[in-house]
């Protein structure tokens, strides 16, 4: 695995050397003995440019180390090559960082992009129309946020947690807008998932301090 990240890593330098021996070879030994490095050279070059080292990126996700994951993102210098895909995840990643940082404006214009794009999988889809209605919430705009979430609800999350803090966040629109039935239905199926992220526990908590005594 990791000689496979290195190759990965280092695609474009290796295309390019490969091509250099072809060329090499070609003017002193003729086409065929030069061939087989033609052939590497250029589906490592193509690999770089239609791949990208998208594939490096899952090893930062997981320590969290978002830094690193957003040094291997700008190694990518034309993303418009891109399979479509893989464009896709790019563009989300993006604008998950985006998102971290407090880019509000900017995670919004790089999520677009990968849901216009297309996801690979509807939990995936899901969980960017999820980011887009957290995004709308940070932006005061209920209604777009609303719209979102019940989008993401409709496409499928990838797995509990996500679901619980969609609900969540619907929860907290229907509270705003003084729909307190709706409101409770909500917060009663995000706890009914017993979530463990520390943080939506901790959102469930806080609201189960006050949501009985609303009205409705």
């Amino acid at each position: 695995m990791k000689f496979y990240n290195l190759i990965i890593k280092y695609r474009l330098p290796l295309g390019i050397a490969f091509l250099a021996i072809a060329i090499l070879t070609n003017i002193y030994g003729g086409f065929w003995p030069a061939f087989l490095p033609y052939l590497i050279g250029v589906i490592l070059i193509f690999g770089h440019f239609f791949f990208g080292p998208m594939r490096l990126i899952q090893e930062y996700m997981e320590s969290g180390d978002m830094e690193g994951a957003e040094k291997v993102l700008n190694q990518v210098k034309y993303p418009n090559l891109l399979y479509k895909p893989i464009r896709s995840v790019y563009y989300t990643l993006r604008g998950n960082i985006a998102m971290m940082k407090q880019d509000f404006d900017g995670a919004e214009k790089m999520m677009k992009k990968g849901l216009d794009l297309g996801m690979p999988m509807k939990e995936a889809e899901g969980a960017s129309l999820l980011q887009m209605g957290m995004i709308a919430m940070q932006k005061s705009d209920l209604k777009g946020a609303e719209n979102y979430i019940r989008s993401a609800l409709r496409k499928g999350l990838p797995d509990k947690e996500n679901e619980a803090a969609a609900y969540l966040q619907m929860c907290s629109i229907m509270m705003t807008k003084r729909e307190f039935r709706a409101a409770k239905d909500f917060f009663r199926k995000a706890k009914a998932l017993k979530p463990t992220t520390p943080q939506i526990v901790d959102q469930i908590k806080q609201i189960e301090k006050y949501i009985a005594r609303i009205p409705g």
